[in-house]
Formats: C-alpha cells, structure tokens, sequence
C-alpha cells in the first residue's frame, strides 16, 4: 500500500502531464520529505534493444555540483607511481593481490573500482564478481587507465554512469533532495543530455520513449523531453 506521503506527492501532479524539467524539479520540492535526505534519479524508457551490442547505450559524465555521495574508491595497481598517484587522490583501497584476494572472498565494501591495464590481467578475472554488482573496471567509462589520479578525483567530484539494462531502461542518480533547485536542474540537464546524445546510430524510430523524475520515496515526475531533441 502507498504511504500517506506517497499519495499526497500523487495529489501534486496533473494525471496525464509532462513537465518541464525546471517545473519537474519545482513540483519535487513540494513532495512532503523523508526522514533522511532522499537521492534524486532519472530514469530513462529508451527503445533500443540492450540484446544488440550495436544499441547497448552507455558512458558516464561529470555532474557539476557533485552527486552528493562519499564515493568510497577501490584501486587495482601494483606497487609505484601508479598506485601512489591513487592515494593522494584520495582512494580509500589500493593494492593489487591482496584486494583481488578479498573480491574474491565477497568483501565490496567500496562503491567505484578503477584498474591499471596492467592490473586488468588479473583483475578481469574477477568478472564473476564483480560484473552483477557493476563494479567491473572498464574502459569505456575510464575506469581502466594509467592515469589513476584523474580517475579517482573525477569519480570522487561526482562522475555518473549510466548504461542501459537488459529492458532497455538507464537509472541515473543526479544529486540530494537537500540541493538547491538551480543544482538538481543543472546535473539532471547534463544527464538527460549526455544519455540523448548517446543515441546508437543502428536505433530506429523514437529513442527517447519516456523520462521521468523522482526522488526515494516519491513518484516519478514525465519529463516533456521536446526540450532535449536538438542534444540528439
């Protein structure tokens, strides 16, 4: 059963409506609050098939007022410059045999994890593991590189991935409802933008089937995503 706060957000929305995203993220701060500082997402209905590796849409991009979350930091690098450069970004585990050894054994306790390619011949390994939780190192969201310095401040700063599941659909968190109205606007517009542009080439017909806003507790808000076409 919805909660009392549940249906007195329903009550606030027009039945039928899309917003823009600067009145969505007005109408949120209407919401009667949580007891907790509630995380803002988007999510995203795309009509592409994630079967096709052609149209599986995925990459990260750098919020401008941060995620709001302490990002705990794992990084697989052996002994050197590598892993020193980690640790005085700030990356809260750094080692090579030891934290794969640990992975193994089911220990997560970190929420990004960043590798070297040298360290990925061994740390590719750990797919099994790593891979459901979405933890799995990878290139293509920068998480495997030389340069592990940049990796971790960038994700610590708030970089988000988004990727899109195996129903087509991308959930992304784009800050804290205890944010001001002008920062949840400006990182969700870099969000919907980023995941508009990331259009597969081999994608036929509408891409963008449905948006919506929401925080925890909430329920979504329909985006009238006409606004975002021309990022396409």
């Amino acid at each position: 059963m919805p909660s009392k706060r549940y249906k007195k957000a329903l009550s606030l929305l027009e039945a039928g409506k899309t917003y823009s995203l600067k009145s969505a993220v007005e109408t949120l701060a209407k919401f009667p609050k949580a007891k907790f500082n509630e995380t803002i997402d988007i999510a995203f209905r795309l009509g592409v098939d994630p079967r096709q590796s052609d149209q599986m849409v995925r990459g990260t991009v750098p919020l401008p007022h941060g995620s709001g979350k302490n990002v705990r930091v794992l990084v697989f690098a052996r002994s050197g410059q590598a892993a020193d450069a980690a640790k005085a970004a700030g990356a809260e585990h750094v080692g090579f045999e030891e934290l794969i050894k640990k992975c193994n054994e089911g220990w997560a306790d970190f929420d990004v994890a960043i590798a070297t390619p040298e360290a990925m011949t061994e740390v590719r390994k750990l797919g099994k593991v790593l891979g459901p939780r979405g933890l799995m190192p990878n290139p293509k969201t920068g998480t495997v590189t030389e340069d592990t310095a940049k990796a971790v401040r960038e994700v610590k700063a708030g970089r988000v991935e988004y990727k899109t599941d195996k129903s087509g659909n991308v959930h992304v968190p784009v800050g804290k409802l205890s944010f001001t109205a002008a920062q949840i606007e400006e990182n969700a517009r870099v969000v919907v933008e980023a995941v508009f542009k990331a259009r597969p080439a081999s994608v036929k017909g509408v891409y963008v089937l449905s948006c919506t806003i929401s925080t925890t507790m909430s329920p979504g808000i329909a985006l009238d995503t006409r606004e975002f076409l021309s990022a396409a």
